[in-house]
């Protein structure tokens, strides 16, 4: 491991920490150069299906931008990064242990708004009003009442709008 500060090659580790899910460790490091400290993550690489985006664009998997979108859709509410991060984890495993070569992206969204469902309804609803892209309050309403009602099958998507991420607006106060 290379030092992020001087560049030398050479380091010692002085601590390793599992995390609580044991799906990475944290190592503290200390370079035997300059002696300086830093802090590196090693995590296990699944070997993710390829996702195909809804106009047939293929891309590799990407783990952040799950938490990213969750991360807004949960934003001030009582979820912490950490529960964030391990169900981007969770669903990330979940890919990797299937067969297929490639998933669409749609797939994955309903793997997020099934996670968030169970997790906060708030974070589900927003979620939701962005990723199923409704058209107007009715519809939205709708959602909300079968939510109410505790159903267990969303609204089905309009067609075209399967997988949109579109980031929702913040106002300037």
């Amino acid at each position: 491991m290379r030092c992020p500060f001087c560049g030398h090659g050479e380091d010692r580790v002085i601590d390793s920490r599992a995390s609580n899910v044991g799906d990475v460790i944290r190592r503290r490091r200390e370079c035997e150069s300059c002696e300086r400290r830093f802090t590196t993550y090693e995590r296990v690489e699944y070997t993710v299906p390829a996702i195909v985006k809804k106009d047939g664009r293929r891309e590799p998997f990407d783990r952040q931008k799950i938490i990213a979108s969750m991360s807004i859709a949960l934003s001030k509410r009582p979820v912490s990064s950490e529960r964030i991060a391990a169900i981007a984890d969770e669903i990330e495993r979940d890919l990797a242990l299937t067969d297929a070569r490639e998933i669409p992206s749609a797939a994955i969204g309903e793997k997020v708004m099934t996670r968030l469902r169970e997790l906060d309804e708030v974070g589900y609803v927003r979620f939701a009003s962005v990723y199923r892209s409704f058209r107007d309050i009715g519809e939205f309403a709708a959602e909300l009442g079968r939510l109410a009602a505790g159903e267990s099958e969303p609204v089905e998507p309009r067609p075209g709008a399967e997988g949109a991420v579109a980031q929702p607006e913040r106002s300037a106060t």
